[in-house]
């Protein structure tokens, strides 16, 4: 056995989904204790459904983006489907029932099943759009879906308008919904638990015990390759298209519950990087052909405990570092999950000019985040303490090397 393969088998237990679980675990524990409040502790259950719900939303359509991701393509148009569609559903309840239902209320079968229909319909249709784009027009992935990302909020905007216009009289960015069903979807966490429970095990056995999971599997190896060997490659890409924008679809019906109403000018506007960063933490490359259903769903869960931590620790205005916060532990997970393969190749973190340089730079931007949000005696203590750390691992990289 050679060397490299002893190293590997070393850690062969050090997974992706177990680094997860620690990564998890440590951020609960630490919001736990660093949170004033202490709501997870004297508010354990209201806290659980809070989050569950966000993990749910936000899953549904992560899968539908990892599955992408894995067959080596890129979706950024998620949370532009979800408006969309979102509107599309909104549109469809309020020209099929009235408008002034009472409280509890529901406009009854058919008009809610034409919504399900419809919103579901438009979503695979966007997906459609995004293979013929693909496909037919050879534009890559990346344009293509940005182009819809782009496109699909402002195409909602506009019939959110016309929507309200014909049927109100009144101009209006928003068509609420008002309905019993919807209602009954808001208040109960376990129905879109439940589906994103069920959409992942089925994504998960067709991506790991069918034929076409190990086609999508290929196609983000070597699109080349598969083509050669017989496979339909454009089918194979239609299917990864069409399911994420169906599971974009899906994840609408409970963004307008949760608000009772479609907004499609702010409903999910960034959501699609949320998803795509939840993928990539999973332990989907972006270059495709590696990744797993399990990692998906725990990198969703990381993801949504870490933007609850920041709500939690920051009281004010906590989205202002919303963004750099989760960026930044994103980039700490993903090192974590790649932990096996840096120790099992001996690759140093700082090496050279470049990882010397690297230091101070994470230096300086760790202590500046943490003088803003928790005081200056804070930022200075974590620029210390950083910096004695990262010294250290420099200096045993360089006598490991040495050695």
């Amino acid at each position: 056995m050679s060397l490299d393969s002893a190293s590997a088998s070393r850690f062969k237990w050090f997974t992706t989904e177990f680094a997860l679980l620690i990564a998890i675990a440590v951020v609960v524990l630490f919001t736990t204790a660093i949170d004033s409040n202490h709501s997870y502790y004297y508010q354990p259950v209201l806290n659980l459904k809070f989050v569950a719900y966000n993990i749910a939303t936000l899953g549904i359509f992560a899968l539908g983006v990892s599955v992408v991701i894995i067959a080596g393509g890129i979706d950024l148009s998620g949370g532009s489907v979800i408006a969309f569609c979102g509107t599309v559903c909104a549109s469809i309840m309020l020209v099929l029932s009235p408008t002034n239902l009472p409280g509890g209320a529901s406009a009854g079968f058919v008009p809610i099943a034409c919504a399900l229909l419809g919103t579901t319909l438009a979503g695979i249709l966007v997906g459609n759009l995004h293979t013929w784009l693909i496909t037919s027009i050879r534009l890559p992935p990346f344009i293509a879906t940005l182009a819809t990302l782009v496109g699909l909020r402002s195409l909602a905007h506009a019939l959110c308008e016309y929507v309200n216009k014909q049927m109100t009289g009144a101009n209006g960015s928003r068509i609420y919904v008002n309905d019993a069903f919807f209602e009954y979807l808001r208040d109960n966490v376990w129905v879109p638990v439940t589906v994103f429970a069920v959409l992942a095990v089925f994504t998960w056995f067709v991506m790991s015990r069918t034929v076409l999971g190990r086609h999508l599997y290929a196609l983000g190896g070597n699109e080349q390759a598969t083509r050669l060997s017989g496979i339909k490659t454009e089918n194979l890409k239609w299917a990864a298209y069409c399911f994420s924008a169906l599971t974009a679809s899906i994840a609408a019906i409970f963004y307008i519950a949760k608000v009772n109403a479609a907004d499609p000018i702010n409903q999910a506007r960034g959501h699609e990087l949320n998803a795509i960063a939840a993928a990539v933490v999973g332990g989907c490359s972006l270059a495709g052909g590696i990744g797993t259903i399990p990692g998906t769903v725990l990198g969703v869960i990381f993801l949504r405990v870490v933007i609850d931590a920041v709500a939690k620790t920051i009281k004010t205005n906590s989205d202002v570092y919303e963004g750099f916060i989760v960026g930044s532990v994103v980039v700490l997970a993903v090192t974590l999950t790649q932990a096996r393969q840096l120790l099992a190749s001996g690759q140093q973190l700082f090496a050279g000019m470049r990882g010397l340089c690297a230091i101070p730079t994470l230096v300086l931007i760790s202590g500046l985040i943490a003088l803003i949000t928790l005081g200056p005696w804070v930022g200075l203590g974590t620029a210390v303490g950083l910096l004695v750390l990262l010294v250290g691992i420099k200096i045993a990289e360089v006598q490991g090397h040495r050695a």
